[in-house]
């Protein structure tokens, strides 16, 4: 470890990576799908400035990928409306390749339909975008398979716009549908003779891109509350693998070989209130399943090992001293830490088991904070909405630093934690800074 870091350090002084090991991060919350990294040298503050900066040629909230010496990104160009996957070099932030996927038809001021994060196993990296187009390519740009979910399964009915980011899990990609059951520009029930859109669960062999299994899921949510823009996060206790999903008034756990239904609970709406969409991603922590209810709605932990319906039997804890209307909360060093980016603009820091809250940091931001936190090193990496970089102690939230960077608009993507390095990326640049 010790003959390592020293490498690192010299390299960083030379601004150059050439012998510099990648720590990857493969997907949108990390190696460990919970948005933390097991990687020291991180720096405690931007002030040097970072090592490059990537311009791309539009904005999206997506959070980039980083695989061996090559960082791929999802965005948005903005005189074409193409949707566009890009690589880069770890080493200097050149472009290396470009890939124009899908092109955007609807738009609207809040989102746009390249906010999904790519994912990659390490050979190959496959984008994802909001119009439903899924593309995979080696890393050298060459196009392994391309296809389109709208054209195969129907077009996304989700109002704001379809976010969720793919998960590579095993030998399996998974993609989440939730939308409501009838147009997303029409804002009623759906009348009982009318044919009811589904929501459901796709499992896609990444090698060819064909389906594997197509799992429908019900819920009894009403029409905006039943979208939900949360990723799958895959789940191990007690040797039984779960994917969880979130949206639609509940929280379920899948069977990844066949997508079956293990368990689900709810309860945060019983008035079926119909704007409750959901935004954060379900986190696995220890053997609890935490869940942000919406709209300053509580934060709930359910227990993992339930079978059927487990709202009244495996609600661990529930409480309304944090919420998160949209940052997914980080699970790290045994630790659950809540963003709420909006409200209160601070973090909590509790015990996941029993849901006690033993910190609270205000976070010193006027814009929101729609980006997830990320853990790593003993930090906490927070970004706001106008490109603010917020560095906090993981032990008690002591702000260590604070960095503004460029953006021309919302940046949400979260920050990426590699050995002596983080990625950053605000609306429509990619930024990379060394640790000391």
């Amino acid at each position: 470890m010790i003959r390592r870091n020293l490498r690192n350090l010299a390299v960083f002084m030379s601004l150059s990576f050439a012998s510099v090991a990648s720590a990857d991060w493969l997907g949108w919350r990390g190696p460990n799908f919970n948005g933390s990294a097991d990687v020291t040298g991180l720096p405690d503050n931007l002030d040097a400035g970072p090592v490059w900066k990537a311009e791309l040629p539009g904005p999206s909230g997506s959070t980039p990928i980083v695989a061996g010496d090559r960082v791929f990104v999802s965005t948005f160009e903005a005189t074409s409306r193409k949707m566009v996957g890009i690589c880069l070099d770890l080493k200097t932030g050149k472009q290396l390749w470009r890939a124009d996927i899908g092109i955007q038809t609807p738009n609207n001021k809040l989102n746009n339909l390249a906010s999904c994060s790519p994912v990659s196993d390490g050979k190959s990296v496959i984008f994802y975008f909001g119009t439903g187009d899924l593309a995979a390519f080696d890393f050298d740009g060459k196009e392994l398979w391309k296809r389109s979910l709208a054209k195969d399964h129907g077009a996304f009915q989700v109002l704001w716009l379809y976010a969720s980011s793919p998960l590579l899990y095993g030998d399996k990609l998974y993609i989440p549908v939730l939308q409501r059951d009838v147009p997303s520009d029409q804002w009623r029930d759906r009348k009982p003779d009318e044919p009811a859109i589904p929501s459901y669960i796709l499992c896609i062999d990444p090698a060819s891109g064909k389906d594997i299994w197509k799992h429908v899921r019900p819920n009894a949510a009403r029409i905006e509350a039943k979208e939900s823009y949360a990723t799958i996060t895959p789940m191990e206790v007690a040797g039984r693998k779960q994917l969880l999903v979130v949206g639609g008034d509940c929280v379920s756990a899948h069977d990844p070989e066949t997508g079956t239904e293990i368990w689900r609970g709810g309860g945060w709406n019983p008035q079926k209130t119909e704007h409750w969409r959901l935004v954060p991603t379900p986190v696995a922590a220890g053997s609890n399943v935490i869940v942000c209810a919406p709209k300053k709605g509580p934060v709930l932990a359910f227990k993992s090992d339930g079978q059927g319906d487990i709202t009244a039997t495996h609600l661990a804890w529930s409480t309304r001293d944090t919420t998160s209307d949209a940052p997914t909360p980080l699970y790290y060093r045994g630790n659950l830490y809540v963003l709420d980016g909006d409200f209160k603009k601070g973090i909590t820091c509790m015990d996941p088991a029993t849901g006690k809250v033993q910190w609270f940091a205000r976070i010193d931001s006027k814009p929101v904070l729609r980006a997830s936190p990320t853990g790593a090193d003993g930090r906490i990496y927070c970004t706001n909405e106008a490109g603010e970089v917020f560095i906090l102690s993981a032990a008690d939230g002591k702000l260590l630093s604070k960095a503004a960077l460029q953006t021309t608009g919302p940046a949400r993507g979260s920050v990426v934690a590699l050995d002596g390095r983080i990625l950053v990326r605000t609306a429509d640049r990619v930024y990379l800074f060394a640790g000391k």
